[in-house]
């Protein structure tokens, strides 16, 4: 029997009116989600991340912010549609947000008991001893030490990793089938980061439920996702497994990023940048999005004839990409089996058909990886001990 995903987003576009104009920092965006398994999606700052996430739970300020068009369906239930009584129903029980700094979503005046245990009577439906019950179990998995006393504390008495720890523990404390973690290491430390994300790949191993990962981070990426989707100035431009990213990128942008990425052995010299930034939503350059930063459509014009070409000038320098890349916008297709692109320079794209990118893979667990987490954890717990 064919597993259904448990999320799906089709043709996603949100926009927000401005003084100047009207933006749509999300465009056409399709992903799905299934039951136990983690999708990342990656790119830079501004491209769109975060904006599609807070979509999803309908957390975006409206005005001036609003979804034009699109779907997104929970278990076969258009979220966007549902009244907004039934989307709170959804919001912590169904689907859980981690945020990436905790400091924004506890409240300073408040206990964490006071703020876990809110949640839990919200949703399910308990006595208020009860609740506090499921909320010291809660501090408890995810490796609080001496939970009853924490439920007593306020966020300021807490570390950065501890505070992190207790957003998780709210997260889940409704046992969510979702949940969404925007840059949940973001404003931590190297050791609490490893820390938080042994965490959430413990707590999903346990749980079965669904994670949407936005990040940044390769190195999280690879640890962690089972699924990649590479997301560039509102659009997504890559989809494929994590291992088919990492050993095969194939649009210019992914290429980029892995690029830039430090590797232990590699030779001495300075990484590698993509020139340029990710432009304002107020003014996408036409056609490919990319285009103006995009090494492969400049190499390519190299040696194209000049009627196939246009010259492109920046304040740094000018140069020529291909015409095709400056006009026409590629859609997302799939151009290898289960690996889909947004690139006319990527091979067999033109012969290849518009499709969704629907990917239910699960990474492969190695025996090693299994012992090293285990050693890890054991780690991490030595390290509770001594915060708390």
């Amino acid at each position: 029997m064919t597993q259904k995903p448990l999320l799906q987003i089709r043709d996603l576009n949100v926009a927000f009116d401005t003084p100047r104009g009207q933006i749509r920092p999300v465009r056409d965006v399709s992903l799905d989600i299934f039951p136990g398994q983690i999708v990342a999606l990656v790119g830079e700052s501004g491209c769109g991340k975060s904006v599609t996430s807070l979509s999803i739970l309908r957390l975006i300020p409206s005005p001036p912010g609003k979804v034009l068009s699109g779907k997104i369906m929970l278990d076969s239930r258009d979220l966007p549609a549902l009244p907004e009584k039934e989307m709170r129903k959804v919001r912590g029980k169904e689907i859980a947000m981690i945020f990436q700094e905790p400091m924004t979503s506890l409240n300073p005046v408040y206990t964490i008991g006071d703020q876990i245990v809110e949640a839990v009577m919200l949703h399910q439906h308990v006595s208020t001893k009860q609740a506090y019950g499921i909320a010291e179990e809660s501090l408890r998995e995810v490796g609080i030490a001496d939970p009853r006393r924490r439920l007593q504390e306020y966020p300021h008495q807490m570390s950065g990793g501890m505070r992190q720890r207790v957003v998780i523990a709210m997260a889940l404390s409704c046992k969510p089938k979702l949940l969404i973690a925007d840059e949940p290491t973001t404003a931590l430390d190297v050791t609490i980061q490893a820390q938080i994300l042994e965490l959430l790949r413990k707590l999903q191993r346990e749980t079965g439920m669904a994670i949407l990962l936005i990040t940044h981070d390769l190195g999280v990426v690879a640890e962690n996702a089972d699924v990649v989707a590479v997301m560039y100035a509102s659009r997504v431009v890559e989809v494929a497994t994590v291992e088919e990213i990492f050993d095969h990128p194939l649009h210019p942008y992914t290429q980029g990023l892995l690029r830039s990425v430090p590797r232990l052995g590699a030779a001495e010299g300075r990484l590698e940048s993509i020139s340029g930034a990710v432009p304002n939503p107020a003014r996408f350059p036409s056609g490919c999005k990319f285009h103006p930063r995009c090494s492969l459509s400049r190499q390519a014009a190299a040696s194209a004839p000049a009627e196939q070409t246009v010259e492109i000038k920046t304040v740094e320098e000018t140069f020529r990409v291909l015409k095709i890349c400056t006009t026409v916008e590629p859609d997302l297709r799939e151009v290898q089996p289960g690996h889909w692109g947004a690139c006319h320079l990527i091979e067999n794209y033109e012969g290849s058909k518009v499709s969704l990118p629907v990917l239910n893979h699960r990474r492969e667990v190695t025996a090693n990886a299994v012992a090293a987490e285990r050693e890890g954890a054991v780690v991490v717990e030595v390290l509770q001990g001594k915060e708390g």
